[in-house]
This record gives structure tokens, C-alpha cells and sequence, in this order.
């Protein structure tokens, strides 16, 4: 198979100079290569190094194709053509089929071009789209294929996408899916969800205590990881182990010099050996005695290393544990109810919406972009008012994290947004709440802003769980964009725990099934709600 991409040796650090990665060497020719690793790891820099737009720390790149990075910002006035890199070629065609077209013109039409655009926007789930539309009007969903469109008129090489999945409805994801199934060419695409993933060559993951590569897709990726972190959970019960014999072996061999330095001076008591002899023997004594102290605490220290080693690789390998506090919800409780609520957002009219949560129960909302799922979650809340229908909550007992999180502040540290929100909490309870979320004394002090996606969900977490009275029903609007997987697994395991009630809106399907989404309502552009 040629290669379109090779990497040699790469190496690349922040701006700040803080180490990303080093030593990846990497062959890509038509094939699709996942891109894994926690928040700030390196992906994204590593693909403005595939693209050309970043120069490695050291090691070598080498290209022998073309490569289309996949573009997911646009200026709100740029038109639909302008965003698809056609409004110059169209334009060329529009002046002939007036009649004002040059030689010149004439010279570079492209006649294709209108059959090539609609089946691009055709591929991506966007057919018809008036071309003259501005990028603004667009959901973010649509502009990101919008951008998988440009790629499939540019087709270059090698595909680079980064997160192409964040904010995509189902529609949204299936063509991504599409698209890289059917590429004909390469692809490295830098990803958190776990099902595009499944649909990779190879998986290569980057942490700080190096650069692994995995054949086969997520499932395979999983099964390896889970082996490397039972490997070195035994490596380290080894070097506990290890460390503990050398200590025992020490303690015993102090113990047999004290019992023959007591021997020895018995004997020297009776006096039946010339003095020089005893001294003699007394030097000898004390210069082997020295000599296996010496050895027995380089063998303790090079234990003690070995272990830390272990440790540390353990803490770096196994995922971080939360421990959710009870709601003590009681079973059958209405925690939310919304009978034919209808409302209204601009020009639009959303529902009408029936439905009710009672106990621990746990319903996932899904829908295309758009059909108003943010919306009713802000119905529930009471931070909209409908303009028809009846909404009931559990007074008080209602929590809600939203995309962006705003219940934060960025400039405040952890503990400081902890202690705000419920100033009832003393500095002692502050600092548990905060433990119990995985964060350590010397993280509570972090400022918010500086946290990557996974610690502010998790900050937020702690937050609103930590409450005197704690909510009953917890509210997620797509919690998982913007986090690793890791981050993702956490949050996961966490809901697992949660015995309140959950209410989700996800475009995740393997992460609303992992936190026990029993139920499903659907939102259409018809404005009913169904329910399965």
C-alpha cells in the first residue's frame, strides 16, 4: 500500500514548551487511523502537522499526496458557495449562460460542477440547499457538513478530521460515517466517539508515557487497554511484593549482625584471646557490617523506585473514581411533568410536549438539530415560560448542566465556585465534596477556565451533587461534547451510581445506553413527541 503520510520520529510540545509526544512513527496510505488521547495530549497538533500547518519539535515529515483538513468555522456572512470554495467557478459559469462571458471564461469552465456540488451536498445529508444562503442560518451541525461537502468536491488524498462528530445530530454522524467508509483514499481523524471509532484500521493513542498503536477498531482498542492496565496493576502488586521481601530481608539481616556483634562481645568479655586479635576482628566486623547496610539500602531504594514507577504508571493507566452521594429520592415521586406545552423561540413554535418522569427513572431526548431539544430542557428548568401547557417540577430538587456549563465561573477556582454556589458548606465539607469528585487539595485551588472539558463537567458535578438537599432529578444537555473518552467513561460510571432520576439529550448512542437510558423521546420537526 503507498503511502500518502509518513511520519518519522515526531515530537511536538505547547507553545509553552510542555511535552505533547514524542517518537510517533507513522505510515498512512488508504486506510482510516483513529486519533485517541486525553484533552491537550496533541491531537489537533499532531494533524497541523500531517496538514502542513505545524512544524514537529523534531523528526521527519513526509507527504506524497494531497490532504483536506476538515473546516468547522466559518464567517457568519460567507455564503453556502463562498464556504464550498465554488463562488468563483460558479460565477465563471453564470457569466457564459448570460452571455457576458471572455475567452478567459470560456477557457476554465468547469461544467461539472453543478452535478458534482449536489452530489456533495446529496452525500452529506444536505440536498437542495439554496447556495446563496448565508453560513449564519445554518445550525452548527450543518456547517460542519457543509464542510465534509468541500472535502468531497476538493477530494484530496488525505482526509483530517478533528472531533468531525461534535454537535451532530444522528443524521449528521451517519454521514460522517458514510464518508469515510466510502473514502477512497486516507483518513486520520481525531475522535471521542467511541462508534466512528469502530470503524478504524488502526487506533493510535497518545499519553504521556508514550505512543502506542492498535490494529482494529475501538473494540479492539478497548480489549488492549484493559490487558495493559491488569498488566500493570500485576506489575505493581510485584513491585509491592518485591519491595516488602527486600525490607524483610534487610530487617533480618540487621538482626543476625546484632546477634553476632552480642556473640562477639560475650567473647571479648572472657578475655581468653590476645587484645590485637579482638581488635582485629572487631575492625572486620564493622567493615562487613557497613558493606551489607550500604547494599541493603541501595536494594531498598532501588525497590522503593521500582514500586513509585509502578504506581505511577497505574495512576496513569486507570481511569478516576467518583463517589456520587445518595438523593434518597422516593420511589414514584413526580420530578418533572410537562402536559401539552407549547413554546415559543423567535419565530418558531415548538411542541406540543407531554410527558412525566416519576423516581428514579432515566429518559434520553434525541432529534435532528434544531427540532427544539435544548428548548425543552429549558422548559423544565422554569428558565422559559411556556406560551401553552402546564410544566411541573420537583420544587427545588431540579439540577441542570448545560453544554457550555454556566453555572461556573471560569475566572474562579473549584473550590471557590463550590463554596459559592452554596455558601452553607464549611471549608472541611467544601474540600470533601471536591475529594469525593476526584479532585485532590492541591487541585481545588485550579481556576476553572484552565480545566479541560472532562474536569469542568466533573467540577460541575461536584457542584451540583455537593447541595445541602441534592437534586432529585439532574438534567444533561450533550455532556459528552468537548471530552475525551476517558473523561467520558468517568462521567459514565458516575451516572451509573446516580440513583436519582436522569434526563439526557445525546447524540451518543453508546453513552446513553451505558448510563441506563431506558426510555427515548423522540423530537420531530412534526413538534410531537413520542415516546418508546
Amino acid at each position: 500500500m503507498s503511502s500518502f503520510l509518513t511520519l518519522s520520529g515526531i515530537s511536538a510540545a505547547t507553545p509553552d514548551g510542555r511535552p505533547l509526544f514524542h517518537d510517533l512513527t507513522l505510515s498512512l496510505g488508504a486506510e482510516r487511523v483513529g486519533l485517541v488521547g486525553r484533552n491537550g495530549s496533541g491531537k489537533s497538533t499532531l494533524l497541523g502537522i500531517a496538514a502542513g500547518d505545524a512544524e514537529p519539535l523534531s523528526g521527519t515529515v513526509h507527504r506524497t499526496g494531497t490532504a483536506g483538513r476538515l473546516l468547522q468555522r466559518w464567517r457568519g456572512e460567507d455564503t453556502i458557495a463562498e464556504a464550498l470554495g465554488v463562488a468563483d467557478p460558479l460565477a465563471i459559469l453564470n457569466r457564459i449562460e448570460a452571455g457576458d462571458g471572455t475567452d478567459a471564461d470560456l477557457d476554465d469552465a468547469d461544467w461539472t460542477l453543478p452535478a458534482a456540488i449536489e452530489s456533495g451536498l446529496v452525500r452529506v445529508g444536505l440536498a437542495g440547499l439554496d447556495l446563496h444562503r448565508r453560513m449564519e442560518s445554518l445550525s452548527g451541525g450543518e456547517q460542519t457538513r457543509i464542510g465534509l461537502a468541500r472535502l468531497v468536491l476538493e477530494r484530496p488524498d488525505l482526509l483530517l478530521l478533528d472531533e468531525p462528530t461534535n454537535n451532530l445530530d444522528s443524521i449528521g454522524r451517519e454521514a460522517i460515517e458514510q464518508l469515510i467508509e466510502s473514502w477512497r483514499g486516507g483518513v486520520l481523524v481525531a475522535s471521542h466517539d467511541r462508534a466512528l471509532l469502530e470503524h478504524m484500521d488502526r487506533i493510535v493513542e497518545l499519553n504521556s508515557t508514550g505512543v502506542r498503536i492498535v490494529g482494529g477498531g475501538w473494540s479492539a482498542f478497548a480489549a488492549a487497554r484493559e490487558a495493559q492496565r491488569a498488566l500493570a496493576e500485576t506489575e505493581r502488586e510485584r513491585s509491592q511484593a518485591a519491595l516488602r521481601s527486600t525490607l524483610d530481608a534487610a530487617q533480618a539481616s540487621r538482626e543476625a549482625k546484632q546477634r553476632r556483634d552480642s556473640r562477639g562481645r560475650a567473647f571479648a568479655a572472657r578475655g581468653s584471646e590476645p587484645r590485637i586479635l579482638l581488635g582485629a576482628q572487631a575492625e572486620r566486623a564493622q567493615n562487613s557490617g557497613g558493606q551489607a547496610r550500604r547494599l541493603a539500602d541501595r536494594q531498598v531504594e532501588e525497590a522503593t523506585r521500582t514500586l513509585e514507577l509502578a504506581r505511577a504508571r497505574v495512576e496513569i493507566l486507570t481511569p478516576l473514581t467518583i463517589e456520587v452521594p445518595a438523593t434518597g429520592l422516593p420511589p414514584h415521586t413526580e420530578v418533572l411533568a410537562l402536559e401539552e406545552v407549547e413554546a415559543e423561540v423567535g419565530d418558531r413554535q415548538f411542541g406540543p410536549w407531554t410527558f412525566a418522569l416519576h423516581g428514579p427513572e432515566r429518559v434520553a431526548i434525541t432529534g435532528p438539530n434544531g427540532a427544539g431539544k435544548s428548548t425543552l430542557l429549558r422548559l423544565a428548568m422554569g428558565e422559559l415560560v411556556p406560551s401553552k401547557g402546564t410544566v411541573r417540577r420537583a420544587s427545588q430538587r431540579v439540577a441542570m448542566l448545560d453544554q457550555h456549563l454556566r453555572l461556573l465561573d471560569p475566572q474562579d477556582t473549584i473550590l471557590g465556585n463550590l463554596r459559592r454556589l452554596h455558601p452553607l458548606l464549611d471549608e472541611e465539607a467544601a474540600h470533601a465534596a471536591c475529594a469525593r469528585f476526584a479532585f485532590r487539595s492541591r487541585d481545588n485551588q485550579r481556576i476553572v477556565g484552565t480545566l479541560s472539558g472532562g474536569e469542568r463537567l466533573r467540577a460541575a458535578l461536584a457542584v451540583v451533587l455537593s447541595a445541602p438537599q441534592s437534586p432529585w432529578l439532574l438534567i444533561l444537555d450533550e455532556p459528552t461534547n468537548h471530552m475525551d473518552i476517558e473523561s467520558t467513561e468517568v462521567l459514565e460510571a458516575a451516572l451509573q451510581a446516580f440513583d436519582g432520576a436522569l434526563l439526557v439529550v445525546s447524540h451518543d448512542a453508546r453513552f446513553r445506553e451505558a448510563v441506563g437510558a431506558m426510555r427515548t423521546l423522540t423530537i420531530g420537526d412534526d413538534r410531537v413527541a413520542g415516546t418508546r
